[in-house]
């Protein structure tokens, strides 16, 4: 579904309540992936600082001027299959976090995340 203008938005479907609606930038849509391969999601507080403390994520400007948006971040472009394996866990960790689920990344994929290096 498109999002901004040349974004691919993810969203969550009618009828799937939402934990936390208020990190939802509009409509259903928890995240939205740019041509670049970078994607904006919002994921728990505690996540995104993880996230930003090892390089995978920087903190959108947003999150600390909107109530509730403090793990609203942009999560930088996988350039390795491990790296992509990382960036999906976040992913389902945004999703988690908008819905209240507890779904397991790495039960769905299998692999185990990894710490990126500083470029």
């Amino acid at each position: 579904m498109l999002s901004l203008p040349g974004a691919e938005g993810f969203w969550i479907r009618e009828g799937v309540p939402l934990a936390n609606p208020q990190v939802i930038v509009g409509g259903r849509e928890f995240a939205h992936l740019h041509p670049d391969g970078s994607l904006h999601a919002s994921l728990p507080p505690e996540l995104a600082k993880e996230a930003v403390k090892n390089n995978w994520a920087t903190f959108h400007p947003w999150s600390s001027q909107r109530l509730g948006w403090e793990g609203f971040v942009m999560i930088y472009t996988p350039s390795t299959q491990a790296e992509v394996d990382v960036v999906y866990a976040l992913v389902v960790s945004s999703f988690n976090y908008v819905t209240g689920k507890e779904i397991n990344a790495q039960s769905l994929s299998g692999k185990k995340s990894v710490k990126r290096s500083p470029n």
